[in-house]
């Protein structure tokens, strides 16, 4: 399949952010891999959804940190994307508040709160099928060479 040629002048930047979405869920194979699901992406901004599966449970019973942490890190490389410039992450923490049980719907928002020069904040708000909070993860962007997509002139 030829590769796409975007041009900028003919899209608008939430095009520009749905259509970096694509390009990095298709070569995203973990996000693939645990069924995450794209739910909305704009400019500085991305909501994703997991379904905690059987499999993403530790010893205790509920669904494991690392697997909350991975929706959203992966909610974050979303929102930092969104202009079409790599951005990988440059440093990450998370606040985990309660346990998600098996069974249950994560949902990850990701809002930009900051973008200066190369460096963007994010936060990103992981909420169970109920609607309570059940993380909060901050993470600091830092944008590299490339694109996601090309762009034509």
């Amino acid at each position: 399949m030829p590769t796409q040629s975007y041009h900028p002048h003919q899209m608008t930047p939430d095009e520009l952010a749905r259509a970096t979405a694509a390009a990095m869920y298709e070569n995203d194979a973990c996000s693939r891999a645990l069924g995450l699901e794209i739910l909305e992406v704009r400019p500085g901004y991305a909501r994703l959804r997991m379904a905690v599966r059987d499999d993403f449970l530790n010893g205790h019973q509920i669904c494991h940190g690392g697997l909350i942490f991975t929706l959203a890190d992966s909610t974050f490389a979303f929102a930092c994307n969104t202009y079409n410039i790599n951005t990988v992450a440059a440093g990450c923490s998370i606040e985990y508040l309660r346990p998600v049980q098996g069974g249950d719907v994560l949902t990850a928002e990701a809002v930009e709160q900051i973008l200066s020069g190369r460096t963007g904040i994010y936060d990103i708000r992981v909420t169970n099928r109920a609607g309570e909070t059940v993380a909060m993860f901050r993470g600091k962007s830092a944008h590299i060479k490339g694109k996601l997509i090309p762009m034509g002139d």
